[in-house]
């Protein structure tokens, strides 16, 4: 089975790119009401955040995501599969009893796919999502990734869903004068593959997500929130820096003010790396992102 833990990478990185070129007036046309409750209408949280602790208890872990204000669930791929268990069925009738829905899950595009879409459809997810693929030798390399997007997003399509691809810092990085992530918006079919944005990851590149974001426009329909360590300084072989969402060096409130212009939908958070108990992590994460106005 496949299971994201066991290929995800650490990456290094180049220096920090995080000034960003533009300010923007985080409450422009925010009634009170809004301000009050934030500007997320559905915050999400990918289920990675949670790994050790998830396997033991789904739905005690889901009944306190739900209690601290999360919306939205996006999945993974684990020793028990995406629905943890429950079967695609039982895990939307937990979520509807929680008042939340699983919009999402990352997964193994190249096994048994036709019957993962098909599931994500019964019970309305919307996404099917890459969560890695791997720094490349060949820009030919990731020109045939691209086409494997897009076959995946034809069966998904076929189904009603959306394909779609997470980045990693690789793909925002120079090679051979090219930055593969250019690669993959450019050849895929943008009616068939969706980006979603880890912002993280483009910043530890040293890229501004700002440009990237306008210069595809409504193609990065999901992003990941997940801060990043103060003074950190990238480097080769850098262990995961993040930090609980609003206490790092990310911008979030230009950046997702800028997300949502150009067409972000779904703002899921996502911790990799603990300063304390996983699940107090995503708690002070959600109470920031839930009053965030932007």
């Amino acid at each position: 089975m496949y299971n994201r833990k066991e290929f995800l990478k650490r990456s290094g990185g180049a220096a920090l790119g995080l000034m960003l070129g533009s300010t923007l007036n985080a409450g422009c046309g925010t009634s009170p009401e809004a301000k009050a409750a934030g500007s997320i209408a559905s915050l999400g949280i990918q289920l990675y955040s949670l790994r050790d602790d998830l396997p033991k208890d789904p739905k005690g872990i889901l009944k306190q995501l739900a209690d601290f204000g999360y919306k939205e669930i996006e999945s993974y791929e684990g020793a028990q599969g995406m629905f943890w268990g429950l079967g695609h069925k039982g895990f939307k009738e937990y979520m509807d009893s929680l008042g939340m829905k699983i919009v999402s899950s990352h997964c193994d595009y190249k096994t048994d796919f036709e019957r993962k879409a098909a599931e994500a459809a019964e019970i309305g997810m919307s996404y099917l999502i890459c969560p890695y693929v791997g720094p490349q030798k060949t820009l030919d390399d990731y020109k045939k990734l691209a086409e494997e997007f897009n076959k995946a997003g034809e069966t998904c399509k076929k189904n009603g869903i959306r394909f779609g691809y997470h980045n990693h810092d690789y793909s925002f990085r120079l090679q051979e004068g090219q930055y593969p992530q250019d690669i993959f918006m450019q050849h895929t079919d943008n009616s068939l593959v969706d980006y979603e944005m880890d912002i993280y990851w483009v910043v530890t590149a040293g890229q501004d997500p700002l440009p990237w974001l306008k210069k595809y426009n409504g193609r990065f329909k999901l992003c990941h929130v997940k801060d990043r360590k103060k003074g950190a300084v990238p480097q080769k072989g850098e262990p995961n820096l993040s930090v609980i969402v609003g206490t790092g060096s990310i911008d979030f409130k230009t950046i997702l003010a800028a997300a949502r212009k150009e067409g972000m939908q779904h703002y899921i958070l996502e911790q990799e790396a603990y300063e304390k108990a996983p699940i107090e992590c995503v708690k002070e994460g959600a109470a920031y992102l839930n009053k965030l106005v932007f």
